[in-house]
């Protein structure tokens, strides 16, 4: 199975994508193997501040000798250039907050996942018609799961992921699930500000084995 396909696979199985940035690249690498331990098999991480590159490389390096079924995807990729460089140094798959359509030919150059970040379905159409297969609905607090219920038999070709505004609660996920979600995008939510800065990374395992018996009970 090619790359593409298997994320694809994987990512609705895994049913919680973590993403997270944090300038300290120990932390960085620690906090991967803490969702690691956690079953976790694919992560974003967030191309938020300036030591956003050198850390990933320091997490592709890490992926590549230790942790070999893990898929190492980038976000907050904003232009063509920028999805370059980090294809360069090693990512499986580009994140997007918006509609950015410069990523796309140099995605599709490279046969690699792209997930725009979408808000209203003249994006999502466009965003469909550019070849996406997945959407990210961001910022998912703003839309809301009756946003994806409204709009979701529009689409049946696509697979629908929010990001922001995801709660660690049944409540939140599973509203996520039943409006039709492949999977969620989880943030600061589960990798916490307190987790991060007080490296509470058993914490960070067990918060995301609940999140995932989470998505399974809803699915179930």
């Amino acid at each position: 199975m090619d790359k593409k396909s298997t994320l694809l696979k994987l990512i609705p199985e895994q049913g919680i994508l973590p993403l997270f940035f944090n300038k300290d690249a120990e932390v960085s690498v620690k906090l991967l193997y803490a969702l690691y331990e956690a079953g976790i098999k694919t992560i974003e991480y967030t191309n938020r501040g300036e030591a956003a590159f050198k850390n990933f490389e320091k997490l592709r390096k890490v992926c590549d000798t230790e942790l070999k079924d893990m898929y190492l995807g980038i976000g907050t990729i904003k232009d063509g250039e920028t999805a370059q460089k980090f294809i360069d140094a090693g990512a499986d798959y580009i994140i997007s907050p918006g509609l950015v359509e410069d990523v796309v030919p140099v995605a599709d150059k490279h046969d690699i996942l792209w997930f725009p970040g979408c808000m209203t379905p003249s994006e999502i159409i466009r965003a469909e018609k550019l070849g996406a297969k997945v959407i990210k609905l961001f910022p998912g607090n703003i839309l809301g799961p009756s946003f994806l219920s409204g709009i979701k038999e529009l689409f049946p070709n696509l697979l629908f992921m929010p990001t922001g505004g995801v709660d660690m609660t049944k409540e939140s996920i599973s509203g996520w699930f039943k409006a039709g979600v492949c999977a969620v995008g989880m943030g600061s939510k589960l990798v916490s500000k307190d987790v991060m800065e007080n490296q509470k990374y058993a914490e960070l395992t067990a918060a995301t084995k609940e999140a995932i018996e989470i998505v399974k009970a809803c699915r179930s």
